[in-house]
C-alpha cells in the first residue's frame, strides 16, 4: 500500500491531483489527514516517476512516518526544531503544517545524509525551512527556546523489517545498547531545548520496547518531562503499549498495512507564556543579522521581473554568500549567531542578475515570460531534451501545465529549453 503526501496550498491540491490523473494514477484521501495525504489505488508505473513527483508536488512516504509531525501538530506560523531530519520526510511535512509564515530547522548530524535533506526540501520549493549538520545532542542553540521539537532518532528499524529484513541481523537486541544510550542523550537535549509548555513528539520506525516505552518513561521520571496522552489517528490500528504506559501509540504494523512505529508526545510543565533563555553575548537580533558572512540583495535587483512575482516570497530576506543566493525565512535570522545554517538555494548569481535553479516555482508570475502548456507528454520531452520555440526577449521563463506552476525554463535564441537535472 503506497502512500503519499501533496505538497500545495490548498487551492493548488486539486491541480496536482488532476495531473496525476493525467499520467493514469488514481489515489483516494487517508482517514488521519485527507486534506493532504493519500493512498494509491492505481498505479501505472512508479509515483517516483511521475511529473507532479519530479516537480515536487507530491511526496512519497509511509503513512506511519506521516504521523509524527501530525500528533506534534504544530500551529501555523510556529517555529519547529527537527534533531534528526533526513532525508526529509518529517521535516518537508512539517513545513506544510507551519505554512510560509513559520520556520522549521532541521539537524542532520550526518553530513553524507544532509545534503538529501537538502534537495528534497528544495525540490517541493519549502522555503520555510533551513538545514544543519549538528551532533543532536550537541546542538548550539538556546536552551527553552523551542516549543515544538520533533525527534526521530537513529533506531533499530525493527518496524521496517518488511521491507529490510536484515535489520534485525543489524539491530539484534544484544546491539541495541549504543542506540539506546544515543536516544536518551538526545531526549535529554531535547528537554533542555523545548520551552515551558512545549512539546517534544519522539517517535522510532522500531517495535522494540527498550527505545519506546522504556524511553517515554525514562524521559518522564529522569527529565521531567509529562507523557501528554494521543488520540490515535483514524485509519490505523494499534497494539497495547508495552509496560503498561499510557498515552502513547505502538502502530500495529500487520493491521495498519504500514511500518511498525511508536509515539510519544513529551510536555514540559509550566506556562507556555514563559519565555526562553537567549544569550546576551550574541547581541541583538539585528546584531547577529549583521555579522551574517554574505550582503543582502533586494528582489528588484535580481531582475527576472516578468518571471518572478517576488511579492510572493515568505517572511524573510535574500542574501548573496559567495555567488549564492539563499532566501533565509525571518525566523532564522535569530537563531544564535553561533550556529551554522543555510537557509533555501534560490540560485546563482550571473553578473548582478539571477540564475535560478530551475525547479523554483513558488514566486513564478501567472503572466509576463510564461510557457503554458496543457499536455503531460510535452513537458517529457521538455525534461528530455528537446526545446520549444517560444515568443520572447528574456533569459528565462516560466514553465506552467495545467495551471500549475512547474519551474524555470532557459531562452537560447527563439527555444525555451529545460536546463535542470
Amino acid at each position: 500500500m503506497r502512500s503519499f503526501r501533496i505538497v500545495a496550498p490548498a487551492q493548488r491540491i486539486p491541480l496536482v491531483e488532476a495531473l496525476l490523473r493525467a499520467e493514469g494514477f488514481a489515489f483516494e484521501p487517508e482517514p488521519f489527514a485527507p486534506s493532504i495525504c493519500r493512498r494509491l489505488t492505481v498505479e501505472p508505473f512508479a509515483l517516483g516517476e511521475s511529473l507532479a513527483a519530479f516537480f515536487g508536488y507530491v511526496y512519497i512516504q509511509d503513512r506511519s512516518s506521516m504521523l509524527p509531525p501530525l500528533l506534534l501538530n504544530p500551529p501555523e506560523g510556529a517555529a519547529v526544531l527537527d534533531m534528526c531530519a533526513s532525508p526529509g520526510s518529517k521535516t518537508g511535512l512539517l513545513a506544510q503544517l507551519v505554512g510560509q509564515g513559520g520556520f522549521v530547522l532541521g539537524n542532520e548530524p550526518s553530513r553524507d545524509r544532509l545534503e538529501t535533506l537538502r534537495q528534497n526540501l528544495r525540490r517541493m520549493n519549502l522555503l520555510q525551512a533551513a538545514t544543519c549538520t549538528y551532533s543532536g545532542e550537541r546542538l548550539p542553540l538556546a536552551a527553552r527556546s523551542w516549543k515544538c521539537i520533533q525527534l526521530d532518532p537513529p533506531c533499530s528499524g525493527w518496524g521496517t523489517v518488511d521491507k529490510n529484513p536484515q535489520v534485525m541481523t543489524l539491530w539484534s537486541p544484544d546491539k541495541v545498547e549504543p542506540l539506546v544510550r544515543l536516544q536518551r542523550e538526545l531526549l535529554r537535549t531535547a528537554a533542555e531545548l523545548v520551552a515551558p509548555g512545549g512539546r517534544v513528539l519522539y517517535s522510532t520506525c522500531t517495535t522494540n520496547v527498550r527505545e519506546n516505552e522504556e524511553q517515554a518513561a525514562w524521559a518522564a521520571q529522569e527529565l521531567g518531562l509529562e507523557i501528554r496522552p494521543l488520540d490515535p489517528p483514524a485509519g490505523f490500528s494499534f497494539e497495547p503499549a508495552l509496560g503498561g504506559l499510557a498515552g502513547v501509540l505502538r502502530v500495529d504494523q500487520v493491521a495498519s498495512g504500514a511500518q511498525g512505529f511508536f509515539l510519544a508526545c513529551l510536555e514540559k510543565p509550566g506556562s507556555s507564556g514563559e519565555a526562553g533563555e537567549t544569550d546576551e553575548s550574541e547581541g541583538s537580533g539585528d546584531e547577529r543579522r549583521a555579522r551574517l558572512p554574505g550582503s543582502e540583495l533586494r528582489p528588484a535587483s535580481l531582475g527576472l521581473a516578468d518571471v518572478f512575482d517576488w511579492s510572493l516570497l515568505p517572511p524573510g530576506r535574500i542574501y548573496d554568500f559567495g555567488g549564492k543566493v539563499f532566501f533565509l525565512p525571518e525566523q532564522a535570522l535569530d537563531l544564535p549567531a553561533s550556529l551554522r545554517w543555510q537557509g533555501y538555494l534560490l540560485g546563482k548569481l550571473a553578473g548582478k542578475t539571477l540564475r535560478p535553479q530551475a525547479r523554483l516555482r513558488t514566486m513564478l508570475r501567472e503572466d509576463g515570460e510564461v510557457m503554458r502548456l496543457d499536455d503531460p507528454a510535452e513537458v517529457r520531452a521538455l525534461l528530455s531534451g528537446r526545446s520549444l520555440e517560444g515568443a520572447g526577449h528574456g533569459a528565462y521563463a516560466g514553465l506552467w501545465c495545467q495551471g500549475l506552476p512547474l519551474g524555470v525554463l532557459t531562452r537560447k535564441g527563439r527555444r525555451l529549453l529545460w536546463a535542470g537535472g
